[in-house]
Parts: C-alpha cells; sequence; structure tokens
C-alpha cells in the first residue's frame, strides 16, 4: 500500500485527490494539508510514501518546501501545477531541486479529477523512486559531468535522447557537459503540454549546445538540440542530404505523446548508422522498442545505468531486450556521445573516405 500526502492550499483539489486517489486499492492518502507548515508536521507524523506538492501556496511556496523537505526528509515528490508562466518556471525549479515528476491541472478545480488516472500511474512509479540519486547541489541545480573538448570536425550524425521520471536533471547534465558542435540532437521528454517549452528554456541556459521546443519543419544541425513539444510526437525525417522534424499529432505510444519510441524509430528509419540513440531513467518501457530499432539500423546505442537512475524502467526494458550497446552512468555519457562523434569525424576524414550521408532514396512522408 502506497501512503500518499495531499498538499494544496484549494479545499476542492484536496477533496477530489482524497476521494479519486482514494478509489484505487493500492494507494492509501494519509493526509491532506492546505500549506507546507502543516504538511512538514504530517510527513513526520505519518510517514507518507509519495507527496503531492502544488507550487504556488501562502504562508511558504512548494518550492522552499520542497528544497527543505530533500535536505530535511527526503521523499518522493509529484509537483502538480497550474498553466501559467509564472508557474511553469518554478515546475522546473522543482524538478531541479529534486522532484521527481511534474503534472499539470486542467483549468479550474473541479476539472483536477480528470487527470487522476495519469496521477496515480505516477504515484506508482514514484514509490520505487530513489531520490538520493537525484539530489541537488546547493543552488537547486545538478552537479555537472565533465566538460568535454569541441570536437573540431563534425558529420551529418542524429543524436537522439528519450527520458521519463528524473529525465529532466540527466538532461541536464548531459547537455551541459556537450560541446557547442556535437551532433545535431532531438530529445523526447515525457513532459505536460506547455512545460517543454519551460524545459527547453532552461537547458539553453545550462548548455553550451543550442536547445530550444522543436517546430514542423526545423532542421536538425549541429549544435542545436530540439525539444519535443508536450502533446506532440516528435518525428525525424530526411530530405535529401538534410535531417528535419516533423511535429505532428498521433495517438498516445506507450500511453504517451510525445513517445520516445516514436522518435527512435523516425530516427532509425531516417538516419540509420549516422544516429546515437540514448535513452535515460524514466518508468515504463516507452523508447525500448525504438532503441532496438535504431540498433538493428546500425545505430550506436547507449542506456543509463541502475545506478543513476531515479526510476530504471524505461532503460532496463531495452537493455533486457538488448536495445543498449553500452550500459553507462549519467556522468560518463556525455563523453561517450562525443567519443562515438569524433570516431565518425576521423573516418570521414581519412583520405578516400566519403562523407557519411544518409540513406539513398526518397524520403517517407
Amino acid at each position: 500500500m502506497i501512503r500518499v500526502l495531499v498538499v494544496d492550499d484549494s479545499a476542492v483539489v484536496r477533496q477530489i485527490f482524497q476521494t479519486e486517489l482514494g478509489k484505487d486499492p493500492g494507494i492509501q492518502v494519509v493526509g491532506a494539508a492546505p500549506d507546507p507548515y502543516v504538511a512538514r508536521d504530517m510527513v513526520v507524523e505519518r510517514k507518507p510514501d509519495v507527496l503531492t506538492l502544488d507550487v504556488e501556496m501562502p504562508r511558504m511556496d512548494g518550492l522552499t518546501f520542497l528544497r527543505k523537505l530533500m535536505h530535511y526528509y527526503p521523499l518522493p515528490v509529484i509537483v502538480v501545477s497550474s498553466l501559467t508562466p509564472s508557474s511553469g518556471e518554478l515546475a522546473m525549479e522543482a524538478l531541479a531541486s529534486g522532484a521527481v515528476d511534474v503534472m499539470c491541472k486542467p483549468g479550474g478545480a473541479y476539472t483536477v479529477g480528470d487527470m487522476t488516472a495519469d496521477l496515480i500511474e505516477k504515484i506508482k512509479a514514484a514509490a520505487h523512486a530513489d531520490v538520493s540519486r537525484h539530489r541537488p547541489s546547493r543552488d537547486g541545480a545538478p552537479e555537472p559531468a565533465a566538460e568535454v573538448k569541441p570536437l573540431g570536425r563534425t558529420t551529418n550524425q542524429v543524436l537522439a535522447i528519450g527520458a521519463s521520471t528524473g529525465g529532466t536533471v540527466a538532461l541536464e547534465v548531459i547537455l551541459g557537459a556537450l560541446p557547442p558542435d556535437a551532433p545535431g540532437a532531438v530529445v523526447t521528454q515525457h513532459m505536460p503540454e506547455t512545460f517543454t517549452n519551460f524545459l527547453a528554456k532552461r537547458l539553453d541556459q545550462t548548455s553550451h549546445v543550442r536547445v530550444r521546443e522543436a517546430k514542423d519543419g526545423d532542421s536538425i544541425v549541429p549544435g542545436v538540440a530540439l525539444v519535443a513539444p508536450g502533446n506532440r510526437h516528435l518525428v525525424a525525417r530526411r530530405s535529401g542530404a538534410r535531417y528535419l522534424v516533423q511535429v505532428k499529432d498521433g495517438p498516445r505510444v506507450n500511453r504517451h505523446r510525445p513517445s520516445v519510441d516514436v522518435m527512435f524509430q523516425s530516427v532509425a528509419q531516417a538516419a540509420g548508422k549516422n544516429a546515437i540513440g540514448v535513452i535515460l531513467t524514466g518508468m515504463g518501457g516507452d523508447g525500448a522498442q525504438g532503441l532496438l530499432a535504431m540498433r538493428q539500423a546500425g545505430a550506436a546505442t547507449i542506456a543509463q545505468d541502475e545506478a543513476t537512475s531515479v526510476v530504471w524502467g524505461m532503460p532496463k526494458v531495452a537493455i533486457d531486450l538488448g536495445a543498449a550497446s553500452k550500459v553507462l552512468p549519467l556522468p560518463s555519457i556525455s563523453a561517450e556521445i562525443v567519443r562515438l562523434a569524433t570516431a565518425a569525424s576521423e573516418v570521414a576524414a581519412r583520405p578516400g573516405q566519403p562523407e557519411p550521408r544518409p540513406p539513398t532514396g526518397s524520403p517517407r512522408a
């Protein structure tokens, strides 16, 4: 039985969450607090396994409370926030400060019942998260991996990265250690609509590569990482010798939109051996089949190891399928990406060796 504490200043939201979450036989709501001061006492007294937290509350804001909680009494926290610019920025700060996931309230308080099915799934995943692997630094940002040197020469490659629970911090570590001429990247992180734009902006501030939310028709070029917009799939396409992205609607895949599998499958088809695939921390199995397709197409593939994953779900499924050619701790992944890209550059630079190009033939629509 997973013990959950709800923290929200809205009495309506607290009541709905208590009622809806309590319907699941695997969840027990042990309390509902209107502000962090009440929540602090409930955490000590009732010892919840997971806490849901609004970030905009009276007396003490949720972000300050989260940082204190992760320092003195770390436990898995799911941020539940409204879709406003200020709350979106706070949600990104919360993820950097130790929250394992983020959800958005769909409109008014009386509609929050519509999101409880997804919240239940996230609670069950969060209950298995090891927050000791998600410890923030003193300023709320993750400790960066060692910075690597510029490649000096780039090839026409595509770097594809997929992540879910715990992935925002992992992405910050990886992209923050890549050189400014790193291969063009596409990124799918399971995250609500609108919040992905805040994620891209945060990653852009902490990285040498440029990071932005993807738009339909964007080119995949060295030194730029394109993040899939929330609630849209990101698909890689080839047009002649150029790679680009298509941002599209479509059914959820593995219960996700954007889906890592959709992105990886498209990269396997469009780029083949000219790609590098990386699957990071996250619940479920989204991305495993796509990473396998990439490896079968000749791409180098990397999975994050268990010791550094907040939730070792997606990487484990990929490893069990044989989709990962290497399993590495988070701080070592950037260096491996650069090594692979450098090796490809050296091959391309040898006399008599043609520059790596996409496979011939017309791109599929």
